[in-house]
Protein backbone atom coordinates (compact mmCIF):
# COMPACT_ATOMS: atom_id res chain seq x y z
CA UNK A 1 0.00 0.00 0.00
CA UNK A 2 0.96 3.69 -0.79
CA UNK A 3 -0.17 6.75 0.47
CA UNK A 4 -1.77 7.41 -3.42
CA UNK A 5 -3.98 4.44 -2.67
CA UNK A 6 -5.19 4.80 0.75
CA UNK A 7 -7.09 7.49 2.66
CA UNK A 8 -5.47 9.15 5.46
CA UNK A 9 -8.08 7.98 7.92
CA UNK A 10 -7.46 4.56 6.84
CA UNK A 11 -3.79 5.10 7.41
CA UNK A 12 -4.46 5.80 11.09
CA UNK A 13 -6.60 3.11 11.24
CA UNK A 14 -3.87 0.74 10.32
CA UNK A 15 -1.14 2.95 12.74
CA UNK A 16 -3.68 2.48 15.51
CA UNK A 17 -3.79 -1.51 15.07
CA UNK A 18 -7.58 -1.71 16.25
CA UNK A 19 -7.04 -5.94 16.21
CA UNK A 20 -4.92 -5.07 19.00
CA UNK A 21 -7.09 -3.05 21.37
CA UNK A 22 -8.98 -6.92 22.71
CA UNK A 23 -5.41 -7.25 24.60
CA UNK A 24 -5.83 -4.02 26.18
CA UNK A 25 -9.49 -4.70 26.76
CA UNK A 26 -9.76 -8.28 28.28
CA UNK A 27 -7.82 -7.83 31.14
CA UNK A 28 -10.26 -4.52 32.23
CA UNK A 29 -13.23 -6.91 31.75
CA UNK A 30 -11.38 -9.39 34.10
CA UNK A 31 -10.82 -6.84 36.97
CA UNK A 32 -13.96 -5.47 36.73
CA UNK A 33 -15.64 -8.80 37.32
CA UNK A 34 -13.74 -9.44 40.16
CA UNK A 35 -14.86 -6.20 41.48
CA UNK A 36 -18.56 -7.04 40.97
CA UNK A 37 -18.28 -10.72 42.63
CA UNK A 38 -16.91 -8.60 45.93
CA UNK A 39 -19.90 -5.41 45.51
CA UNK A 40 -16.72 -3.33 44.70
CA UNK A 41 -18.01 -2.25 41.40
CA UNK A 42 -17.08 1.82 40.62
CA UNK A 43 -18.76 2.64 37.21
CA UNK A 44 -16.46 5.74 37.12
CA UNK A 45 -13.13 3.80 37.51
CA UNK A 46 -14.50 1.03 35.26
CA UNK A 47 -14.77 3.48 32.46
CA UNK A 48 -11.20 4.99 33.26
CA UNK A 49 -9.78 2.30 33.14
CA UNK A 50 -11.15 0.96 29.99
CA UNK A 51 -9.98 4.47 28.41
CA UNK A 52 -6.97 4.47 29.76
CA UNK A 53 -6.39 0.27 28.72
CA UNK A 54 -7.22 1.45 24.98
CA UNK A 55 -5.11 5.02 24.89
CA UNK A 56 -2.01 3.22 25.66
CA UNK A 57 -2.08 0.33 23.81
CA UNK A 58 -2.97 2.48 21.01
CA UNK A 59 0.17 4.98 22.17
CA UNK A 60 2.13 1.90 22.40
CA UNK A 61 1.18 0.96 19.04
CA UNK A 62 1.63 4.20 17.35
CA UNK A 63 5.24 4.49 19.41
CA UNK A 64 6.26 0.44 18.16
CA UNK A 65 5.52 2.16 14.21
CA UNK A 66 8.03 4.96 14.74
CA UNK A 67 10.58 3.56 16.81
CA UNK A 68 10.52 0.14 14.99
CA UNK A 69 11.27 2.17 11.73
CA UNK A 70 14.17 4.19 13.31
CA UNK A 71 16.15 1.27 14.28
CA UNK A 72 15.31 -0.47 10.85
CA UNK A 73 12.83 -3.61 12.30
CA UNK A 74 10.58 -2.68 9.81
CA UNK A 75 11.67 -3.10 6.28
CA UNK A 76 10.13 -3.99 2.64
CA UNK A 77 10.53 -7.89 4.10
CA UNK A 78 8.03 -7.40 7.19
CA UNK A 79 5.65 -10.26 7.69
CA UNK A 80 3.53 -8.91 9.55
CA UNK A 81 0.44 -5.98 8.93
CA UNK A 82 1.61 -2.80 7.23
CA UNK A 83 3.47 -0.08 9.55
CA UNK A 84 2.45 3.06 8.44
CA UNK A 85 6.00 5.20 8.87
CA UNK A 86 8.34 2.14 6.89
CA UNK A 87 5.62 2.14 4.47
CA UNK A 88 5.50 5.78 3.82
CA UNK A 89 1.96 6.44 4.24
CA UNK A 90 2.17 8.62 7.51
CA UNK A 91 5.17 11.37 8.45
CA UNK A 92 7.37 9.84 11.22
CA UNK A 93 6.99 13.39 12.70
CA UNK A 94 3.20 12.98 12.83
CA UNK A 95 3.09 9.51 13.89
CA UNK A 96 5.38 10.51 17.08
CA UNK A 97 3.06 13.54 17.47
CA UNK A 98 0.25 11.38 17.61
CA UNK A 99 2.01 9.36 20.28
CA UNK A 100 2.38 12.32 22.74
CA UNK A 101 -1.25 13.11 22.27
CA UNK A 102 -2.86 9.93 22.52
CA UNK A 103 -0.27 9.38 26.05
CA UNK A 104 -1.50 12.77 27.29
CA UNK A 105 -4.99 12.03 27.42
CA UNK A 106 -4.33 8.41 28.68
CA UNK A 107 -2.76 10.70 31.19
CA UNK A 108 -5.51 12.74 32.22
CA UNK A 109 -7.66 10.00 32.56
CA UNK A 110 -5.42 8.34 34.61
CA UNK A 111 -5.35 11.02 36.55
CA UNK A 112 -8.75 10.56 37.58
CA UNK A 113 -7.81 6.95 38.98
CA UNK A 114 -4.88 8.46 40.73
CA UNK A 115 -7.34 10.78 42.57
CA UNK A 116 -9.67 7.32 43.38
CA UNK A 117 -6.01 5.33 43.68
CA UNK A 118 -3.95 7.87 45.05
CA UNK A 119 0.15 6.81 45.33
CA UNK A 120 0.10 3.74 44.36
CA UNK A 121 -1.82 4.05 41.02
CA UNK A 122 0.31 7.29 40.40
CA UNK A 123 3.31 5.17 40.38
CA UNK A 124 1.96 2.20 38.45
CA UNK A 125 0.82 5.42 36.07
CA UNK A 126 4.00 6.44 35.68
CA UNK A 127 5.50 3.18 35.17
CA UNK A 128 3.46 2.16 32.30
CA UNK A 129 3.69 5.27 30.45
CA UNK A 130 7.53 4.85 30.71
CA UNK A 131 7.33 1.10 29.37
CA UNK A 132 4.87 2.00 26.73
CA UNK A 133 7.60 4.42 25.60
CA UNK A 134 10.72 2.06 26.15
CA UNK A 135 9.15 -0.90 24.67
CA UNK A 136 11.14 0.24 21.22
CA UNK A 137 12.21 3.32 22.29
CA UNK A 138 14.90 4.62 24.43
CA UNK A 139 18.36 3.64 25.21
CA UNK A 140 17.72 0.37 26.87
CA UNK A 141 14.23 -1.27 24.53
CA UNK A 142 12.71 -3.61 25.84
CA UNK A 143 11.76 -5.44 22.97
CA UNK A 144 15.01 -5.42 21.55
CA UNK A 145 16.80 -6.97 25.00
CA UNK A 146 14.15 -9.97 25.22
CA UNK A 147 12.44 -7.66 28.04
CA UNK A 148 8.87 -7.76 26.01
CA UNK A 149 7.58 -10.69 27.66
CA UNK A 150 8.28 -9.34 30.95
CA UNK A 151 6.77 -6.27 30.05
CA UNK A 152 3.36 -7.58 28.73
CA UNK A 153 2.72 -10.37 31.72
CA UNK A 154 3.22 -7.84 34.10
CA UNK A 155 1.29 -4.51 32.54
CA UNK A 156 -1.47 -6.31 30.61
CA UNK A 157 -1.51 -9.33 33.15
CA UNK A 158 -0.79 -7.51 37.12
CA UNK A 159 -1.38 -4.69 36.91
CA UNK A 160 -4.34 -4.39 34.34
CA UNK A 161 -5.84 -7.05 36.16
CA UNK A 162 -5.50 -6.16 39.89
CA UNK A 163 -4.87 -2.51 39.12
CA UNK A 164 -8.73 -2.65 37.78
CA UNK A 165 -10.04 -4.26 40.52
CA UNK A 166 -7.95 -1.97 43.09
CA UNK A 167 -9.50 1.44 41.57
CA UNK A 168 -12.91 -0.16 42.42
CA UNK A 169 -12.41 -2.32 45.56
CA UNK A 170 -9.70 0.22 46.83
CA UNK A 171 -8.00 -2.77 48.08
CA UNK A 172 -5.68 -5.43 46.51
CA UNK A 173 -5.82 -9.19 47.10
CA UNK A 174 -4.53 -12.84 46.52
CA UNK A 175 -7.63 -13.70 44.15
CA UNK A 176 -7.54 -10.57 42.18
CA UNK A 177 -3.38 -11.31 41.57
CA UNK A 178 -4.11 -15.10 40.84
CA UNK A 179 -6.36 -13.96 38.51
CA UNK A 180 -4.06 -11.95 36.46
CA UNK A 181 -2.23 -15.16 35.61
CA UNK A 182 -4.42 -16.60 33.29
CA UNK A 183 -5.01 -13.15 31.55
CA UNK A 184 -1.22 -11.99 31.56
CA UNK A 185 0.09 -15.34 29.95
CA UNK A 186 -2.84 -15.20 27.22
CA UNK A 187 -1.63 -11.51 25.94
CA UNK A 188 1.93 -12.58 26.05
CA UNK A 189 1.56 -15.54 24.10
CA UNK A 190 0.35 -12.97 21.30
CA UNK A 191 4.00 -11.40 21.63
CA UNK A 192 5.46 -14.97 21.33
CA UNK A 193 3.34 -15.61 18.09
CA UNK A 194 4.84 -12.42 17.15
CA UNK A 195 8.18 -13.03 17.55
CA UNK A 196 8.00 -16.49 16.44
CA UNK A 197 6.60 -15.01 13.06
CA UNK A 198 9.51 -11.76 12.70
CA UNK A 199 12.25 -14.68 14.34
CA UNK A 200 14.46 -13.92 11.12
CA UNK A 201 13.70 -10.22 10.41
CA UNK A 202 14.27 -9.50 13.85
CA UNK A 203 17.59 -11.38 13.74
CA UNK A 204 18.72 -9.55 10.81
CA UNK A 205 17.56 -6.00 12.50
CA UNK A 206 19.53 -7.05 15.75
CA UNK A 207 16.83 -7.32 17.67
CA UNK A 208 17.19 -10.06 20.34
CA UNK A 209 13.79 -11.05 21.37
CA UNK A 210 13.54 -14.44 22.84
CA UNK A 211 12.56 -16.18 19.74
CA UNK A 212 16.00 -14.91 18.84
CA UNK A 213 17.45 -16.33 21.45
CA UNK A 214 15.53 -19.13 22.14
CA UNK A 215 15.12 -20.19 18.25
CA UNK A 216 12.10 -21.41 17.02
CA UNK A 217 11.64 -24.57 19.04
CA UNK A 218 12.35 -22.74 22.53
CA UNK A 219 9.27 -20.09 21.17
CA UNK A 220 7.25 -23.08 20.18
CA UNK A 221 7.74 -24.23 24.02
CA UNK A 222 7.03 -21.34 25.29
CA UNK A 223 3.97 -20.51 23.81
CA UNK A 224 3.13 -24.09 24.90
CA UNK A 225 4.28 -23.40 28.56
CA UNK A 226 2.25 -20.53 28.67
CA UNK A 227 -1.26 -21.96 27.52
CA UNK A 228 -0.46 -24.82 30.19
CA UNK A 229 -0.13 -22.03 33.01
CA UNK A 230 -3.50 -20.34 31.47
CA UNK A 231 -5.46 -23.41 31.49
CA UNK A 232 -4.21 -24.76 34.69
CA UNK A 233 -5.19 -21.23 36.70
CA UNK A 234 -8.86 -21.67 36.63
CA UNK A 235 -9.10 -25.06 38.25
CA UNK A 236 -6.79 -24.02 41.08
CA UNK A 237 -8.41 -21.05 41.81
CA UNK A 238 -11.42 -23.56 42.53
CA UNK A 239 -9.82 -26.51 44.56
CA UNK A 240 -8.44 -23.58 46.67
CA UNK A 241 -11.62 -21.92 47.35
CA UNK A 242 -10.97 -18.72 46.02
CA UNK A 243 -13.62 -19.16 42.90
CA UNK A 244 -16.24 -21.79 41.89
CA UNK A 245 -16.59 -24.36 39.80
CA UNK A 246 -18.07 -21.65 37.13
CA UNK A 247 -14.15 -20.96 36.06
CA UNK A 248 -13.97 -23.72 34.34
CA UNK A 249 -15.95 -22.24 31.82
CA UNK A 250 -12.83 -20.95 30.22
CA UNK A 251 -11.97 -24.85 29.48
CA UNK A 252 -14.66 -24.50 26.57
CA UNK A 253 -12.25 -22.59 24.47
CA UNK A 254 -9.39 -25.86 24.49
CA UNK A 255 -10.15 -26.61 21.01
CA UNK A 256 -9.03 -23.45 20.12
CA UNK A 257 -5.84 -23.46 22.06
CA UNK A 258 -4.94 -26.45 20.82
CA UNK A 259 -5.24 -25.52 17.40
CA UNK A 260 -3.36 -22.23 17.69
CA UNK A 261 -0.49 -24.64 19.62
CA UNK A 262 -0.60 -26.27 16.70
CA UNK A 263 -0.36 -24.11 14.09
CA UNK A 264 2.78 -22.66 16.05
CA UNK A 265 4.40 -26.12 15.28
CA UNK A 266 3.00 -26.39 11.04
CA UNK A 267 3.35 -22.47 10.40
CA UNK A 268 6.36 -19.97 9.67
CA UNK A 269 6.54 -16.36 8.42
CA UNK A 270 3.61 -14.78 7.12
CA UNK A 271 1.38 -17.77 7.69
CA UNK A 272 1.51 -16.96 11.60
CA UNK A 273 -0.67 -13.89 11.03
CA UNK A 274 -3.52 -16.25 11.35
CA UNK A 275 -1.84 -17.30 14.82
CA UNK A 276 -1.60 -14.06 15.77
CA UNK A 277 -5.13 -13.21 15.14
CA UNK A 278 -6.74 -16.20 16.75
CA UNK A 279 -4.27 -16.11 19.62
CA UNK A 280 -5.78 -12.17 20.47
CA UNK A 281 -9.54 -13.58 19.85
CA UNK A 282 -8.54 -16.51 22.36
CA UNK A 283 -7.67 -14.35 24.92
CA UNK A 284 -10.66 -11.92 24.81
CA UNK A 285 -13.32 -15.48 24.41
CA UNK A 286 -11.36 -16.64 27.43
CA UNK A 287 -11.28 -13.63 29.64
CA UNK A 288 -14.82 -12.97 29.10
CA UNK A 289 -15.99 -16.73 29.83
CA UNK A 290 -13.50 -16.45 32.69
CA UNK A 291 -15.39 -13.32 34.27
CA UNK A 292 -18.39 -15.31 33.95
CA UNK A 293 -16.95 -17.90 36.00
CA UNK A 294 -16.12 -15.13 38.23
CA UNK A 295 -19.86 -13.56 38.31
CA UNK A 296 -21.34 -16.81 38.89
CA UNK A 297 -19.00 -17.60 42.06
CA UNK A 298 -20.25 -14.21 43.56
CA UNK A 299 -20.26 -14.01 47.17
Amino acid sequence: MTAATISPARAWMLAARPRTLPAALAPVIVGTALALRDSAFAPGPAIAAVLVALLLQIGANFANDVFDFRRGADTAERLGPTRVTQSGLIAERQVLAATIAVILLAAIAGFYLVLRGGVPILVLGIAAIIATLAYTGGPFPLAYNGLGEVFVLIFFGFVAVAGTYYVQSLQLTATALACAIPVGALVTNILVVNNLRDLETDRRAGKRTLAVRFGRAGTQLEYLALMIVAYLTPPLLWLTGALGPWTLLTWLTLPLAARLVRQTRQETGRALNKTLGGTAQLELLFSILFAIGILLSRR
